[in-house]
């Protein structure tokens, strides 16, 4: 492995300076003798994450204990064993060797020794080399190597369950939902669906069909469930979709289900009928009553407006009539 991650770098430098002189065999013997003397050579491979379309951080983890002079040393970054990502020659950024699309997406800080991935895509995704060389009266010397192993991540939409029944759903019928998330990466681990009633809860793992984008690459993911729910119980369902160690677990919001058997629909119209039936009576009489009430009262108004009404029952000509002529 060292001698393979050397060869990339003379590879590398043969490209803007030619190694005199030396063998392939002669270099290896030199690099594996370093490794002896300087630890700090040997290659770590450093895991980084970064969100996709974000900027991606690849450190050369390089302690410059010497404090030497960025102008003697020479720092460049390849991915794979050809591309070249970045070069830094003696101080001054080149871009004659770059890999056409790392062009304008690079910078290096070189107070963290940190290069800056522009606009990081899937495509990125890989292993990053830093090899820095060190001025010398010969060929410049291989004096620290480090790896970077880049994953791409981007975030799935929040899982979401639907119902694909049709049509009320009758007692001891299997319910069929599906759970689906879309556009994210890498590809999820499994989907596991959590069933919740009476204050227990059980999982059950489903098949996950999971398509890829041909151009974007994002990962969209379906499960499907199909399980008889007991009537008249509240049941909680939710599907749990695992991204891996490191990066957890999204949850979609639970959906409620609770179905009604026949018993119970046969106990609401034992109840409710006879009172639908009382509180129709009720209205019945109220009515009558109310009808009757307004009669006697047009009656009464009638009698009222009639010629010869009675005062108290004395008619006003009645004292008239009982004086006698003069």
């Amino acid at each position: 492995m060292a001698c393979f991650l050397l060869l990339k770098a003379v590879k590398h430098t043969e490209v803007i300076a030619p190694v005199h002189g030396k063998s392939v065999m002669e270099i290896c013997i030199f690099f594996l003798y370093a490794m002896i003397l300087l630890p700090g050579i040997a290659a770590s491979v450093h895991q980084v994450k970064s969100f996709l379309n974000h900027t991606a951080y690849l450190s050369c983890y390089f302690p410059n204990s010497q404090k030497t002079d960025i102008k003697d040393l020479r720092v460049f970054w390849q991915k794979g064993a050809a591309e070249v990502v970045h070069e830094v020659y003696y101080g001054q950024e080149i871009h004659d060797n770059l890999s056409p699309k790392y062009i304008n997406r690079t910078k290096m800080d070189m107070e963290k020794w940190t290069l800056q991935l522009l606009n990081a895509g899937i495509v990125d995704e890989g292993e990053y080399t830093c090899i820095i060389q060190h001025r010398d009266k010969g060929s410049p010397k291989v004096i620290h190597t480090s790896e970077c192993l880049l994953h791409i991540i981007a975030n799935y939409s929040q899982p979401e369950i639907a119902w694909l029944h049709t049509g009320e759903q009758k007692p001891s019928e299997y319910v069929n939902l599906s759970c689906s998330s879309s556009g994210g990466y890498p590809e999820p681990k499994q989907m596991t669906w959590l069933i919740s009633r009476e204050n227990t809860t059980y999982t059950q793992i489903r098949h996950m069909d999971v398509s890829q984008d041909a151009v974007t690459k994002l990962y969209n993911v379906t499960s499907k469930l199909n399980i008889i729910v007991p009537t008249n119980t509240l049941t909680n369902i939710s599907c749990l979709l695992h991204l891996g160690k490191q990066m957890g677990s999204l949850v979609s919001v639970p959906l409620g289900i609770e179905i009604r058997g026949e018993e119970m629909e046969q106990m609401k119209i034992n109840f409710f009928g006879p009172l639908i039936a009382v509180i129709i009576l009720i209205t019945l009489l109220l009515g009558f009553v109310i009808l009757k009430k307004n009669r006697n009262i047009s009656s009464t108004n009638q009698s009222l407006s009639s010629p010869g009404f009675v005062v108290h029952g004395k008619d006003p000509d009645a004292d008239i009539r009982a004086c006698p002529s003069l």
